[in-house]
């Protein structure tokens, strides 16, 4: 094994002990570190065969982090493509996380903060909710709903 070799595997484990990665993550960062391109896929293949790296899983961590953070479908997408996971493990990962129908509606509130729902307010909150990456359907069924509420608290 060349002395490159040995120093890209190395890389790759210091990295691995800081965070998980998924294997095209970790070979880019061992690229953008400076590594050859067959020394850093070399490494990346070694980690793989080791059990160290497990796109799959890795896929599903991901996408359960930003679903607990609140965040659509759309941005859990935009974050694994980030992370170079390759297609075929996501909607696996999707999948795995918990469908909340609420998602969508507590960030409106949050964004709301109990106001009324003053048209030009609620557009902007449904655009934010929006930009976290819920779908139309979702951030206008969260709209209504907010509506519909806010109406209720009113009349009592």
């Amino acid at each position: 094994m060349s002395a490159g070799a040995r120093s890209a595997r190395e890389s790759a484990m210091r990295l691995l002990e800081r965070r998980d990665y998924g294997r095209d993550e970790l070979l880019a960062r061992l690229v953008e570190k400076g590594f050859g391109e067959e020394e850093a896929a070399a490494a990346a293949d070694r980690c793989v065969e080791l059990g160290f790296i497990n796109d799959e899983n890795y896929a599903a961590m991901v996408a359960r982090h930003y679903a607990a953070r609140g965040f659509g479908e759309r941005r859990i997408r935009e974050e694994l493509r980030r992370r170079r996971i390759p297609r075929e493990h996501w909607d696996t990962a999707l999948d795995a996380v918990p469908g909340d129908s609420d998602s969508a509606y507590r960030c409106l509130c949050s964004k709301m903060r109990g106001r009324a729902p003053e048209p030009d307010e609620l557009r902007r909150a449904a655009a934010a909710v929006q930009r976290r990456g819920f779908g139309y359907q979702e951030t206008r069924e969260a709209v209504e709903r907010y509506r519909g509420e806010y109406a209720t608290q009113e009349e009592a």
